[in-house]
């Protein structure tokens, strides 16, 4: 059995880490989420993108720059987590469980 490194393996995908960025500072750019992830500036924006048509945040444009808005009702839809919301996993990963803006 191939041994995995401890200093690879995440609990969570890069949709919940760039999730949690965006919980955690609703007025972060994409090279920032990009940055803290640990992926590529298209790749932020794809799963930025991802989250918006999956109604688990909102993008509201100010200026030049975006605002974010986490939808903390929003189902998670994996059949092993049926019945929890957004709001449950930022609650549990983060400690700042997402609020309406």
């Amino acid at each position: 059995m191939a041994k995995i490194s401890s200093q690879r393996l995440t609990l969570l995908s890069n949709h919940g880490h760039v999730l949690v960025c965006i919980a955690n500072d609703p007025d972060i750019r994409l090279r920032e989420i990009a940055e803290r992830v640990g992926i590529t500036n298209r790749s932020a924006f794809g799963i930025v993108d991802d989250l918006v048509r999956g109604e688990m945040i909102e993008r509201v444009k100010v200026g030049r720059s975006n605002h974010y808005r986490v939808n903390p009702d929003a189902s998670l839809r994996h059949d092993l987590v049926a019945g929890l919301t957004v709001n449950d996993l930022l609650g549990a990963v983060t400690d700042r469980v997402a609020v309406p803006a």
